[in-house]
């Protein structure tokens, strides 16, 4: 498994986490952004954090029966981890604003099931993929994510198996740091458009 230096090493060489003045999708401002699909578009990168992440869920979350996913940030590295750990891997997908499943996609009654995504910040994704497998009649046996920045304040009741976990620091509008202040304001991510 990689240590947290060699993982904030790879993350950083495939600008997956990067440093500047960043808006996030929340409105809040921070000196750090991470962006996963970075890291997922570099395939000699992302081979080794997912590899190391599937190590860490087959020693912590060792049993499971399937890997749903939230569309679009955890579909490729739910689909890594599956292929690594030899797991069916499926996709919920947003219609009229709630998570459904497509494409014939199934979660059996009773099935244990591990969402996988790239980011934990709040848990809203998860929680929305939570939803649907509560209302299939199935049980969530944790999550696993490339990068925990909850700082432990997720609404997640299940345990969080991630890469790399990081204290990101997140600032008001009106109560922005003199560094931040000094940097022009960029506003990336799939939910700022």
């Amino acid at each position: 498994m990689l240590s947290y230096k060699e993982s904030l090493k790879i993350l950083k060489e495939a600008n997956a986490l990067i440093e500047g003045h960043f808006i996030l999708s929340s409105g809040l401002h921070s000196p750090q952004y991470v962006q996963c699909a970075q890291l997922m578009s570099k395939p000699e990168h992302a081979i080794k954090i997912c590899k190391s992440l599937a190590a860490k869920i087959k020693d912590e979350l060792p049993d499971f029966d399937i890997i749903l996913s939230p569309a679009m940030g955890g579909i490729l590295v739910g689909y890594e981890i599956g292929k690594l750990l030899n797991k069916e891997t499926i996709f919920s997908e947003r219609v009229n604003d709630k998570f459904v499943l497509r494409r014939d996609f199934l979660i059996k009654k009773n099935q244990k099931v591990l969402i996988v995504e790239d980011v934990i910040t709040t848990g809203k994704s998860s929680l929305e993929c939570s939803k649907l497998v509560i209302d299939h009649k199935a049980s969530i046996i944790g999550y696993g994510c490339i990068i925990d920045r909850s700082n432990d304040k997720s609404s997640l009741k299940q345990k969080i198996v991630s890469q790399v976990k990081l204290n990101i620091p997140t600032y008001s509008k009106n109560n922005l740091p003199n560094d931040l202040l000094a940097l022009k304001a960029v506003k990336p991510g799939s939910r700022n458009l």
